[in-house]
């Protein structure tokens, strides 16, 4: 009696473990709950939940599988043998090689599983076949990849210990108010040089223009003093000075100021345009790799020795651009430098 005992209590100790691990291997928590529920006996539960659950997806294979299997046997034990033959059914298609636990599942569900087997031997078999093919080709397509990348990696290592070529990596960092500086400013700082004097050459000559048009349309001005009389001044009189344009320059008037207005529009349309691009391309910090060459020493010389050291390469200026402020006779100037 004690040794009968003895022997349950040792199945028990094993099992226990088993289970839990079975338990923490679950990805889905709604798994491991209709396990536990299945365990106390609410079939009904489990089949009606873990068919809602497999209708929701986004589960697994190893749920799926679980989750048929739960459903199966719950339906089997409620004598609903259609729909435990269905998740069989769908359980098999998963995994064409399982089977149920003899010291587990009762005997009669056991049975019922291995007549759903007999029944689909030969649709079992031609999954099989297929699964075999899918790891097979996965195996081969897996080791093809690894193959080729350590053969690049192989040939980038030796072709850096051939060359003996050192990379550089150089971070660029860029002020995002210059791309609101006129003139191309911000193509110029962003390393797109032809288009940056395009937009200087456009902005410019429609800043000389609006300018131009300017000084020409205020010299067609004369003023002429008007003098008033009955007035309450000292004297009585007053004078007055008035501008005005004379008729006889009305057609230069109508020009200039239409050459002034049309230029001034150009300018802040080729403006906006510009600001708009550069905006558009605009990066916080530009990464640049350059491939230098190492320079090594002779063994001869010692490291006491005067030497004298090889020029530093010359690097093409970078792109930059800065706005200035200065006084003038008469208020306050603005100055804008490019350099590229």
């Amino acid at each position: 009696m004690n040794r009968g005992l003895s022997l349950i209590l040792l199945c028990l100790a094993l099992w226990a473990p088993v289970t839990s691990l079975a338990q923490g291997d679950a990805g889905d928590p709604e798994v491991a709950a209709l396990r536990a529920s299945f365990e106390y006996g609410k079939y009904a539960e489990v089949l009606e939940r873990a068919g809602a659950r497999i209708d929701r997806g986004g589960l697994v294979e190893d749920d799926l599988v679980e989750l048929h299997k739960l459903a199966g046997l719950s339906a089997f034990n409620l004598g609903r043998t259609e729909e435990a033959q269905r998740h069989l059914r769908a359980l098999l298609r998963l995994d064409p090689d399982f089977s149920l636990d003899p010291f587990v599942v009762p005997p009669p569900a056991v049975a019922f599983m291995e007549g759903i087997k007999e029944e689909m031997s030969t649709e079992l078999e031609f999954l099989r076949q297929e699964r075999r093919l899918r790891q097979e080709r996965e195996k081969t397509e897996a080791e093809r990849r690894e193959r080729e990348r350590v053969e690049a990696e192989v040939q980038r290592r030796r072709a850096e210990e051939l060359a003996g070529q050192v990379v550089v990596r150089t971070v660029e960092k860029r002020n995002f108010l210059v791309n609101f500086v006129p003139f191309g400013a911000g193509q110029f700082q962003q390393g797109r040089n032809s288009l940056g004097i395009v937009f200087a050459a456009t902005e410019g000559a429609l800043a000389v223009t609006s300018i131009i048009s300017y000084f020409a349309y205020e010299s067609l001005f004369e003023e002429r003093p008007i003098v008033l009389d009955n007035v309450l001044d000292e004297d009585g009189r007053a004078s007055i000075t008035i501008r005005y344009i004379p008729t006889s320059r009305e057609r230069q008037r109508d020009t200039w100021q239409l050459l002034k207005l049309a230029s001034a529009a150009g300018f802040y349309t080729i403006y906006a345009l510009g600001v708009v691009d550069a905006l558009y391309h605009h990066e916080d910090q530009v990464v640049r790799t350059t491939v230098e060459t190492r320079e090594t020493q002779s063994s001869g010389t010692s490291k006491s020795s005067t030497s004298v050291s090889a020029p530093a390469r010359a690097r093409a200026p970078r792109p930059a651009a800065s706005v200035g402020l200065y006084p003038t006779a008469g208020g306050l100037g603005a100055g804008l430098t490019l350099s590229f």
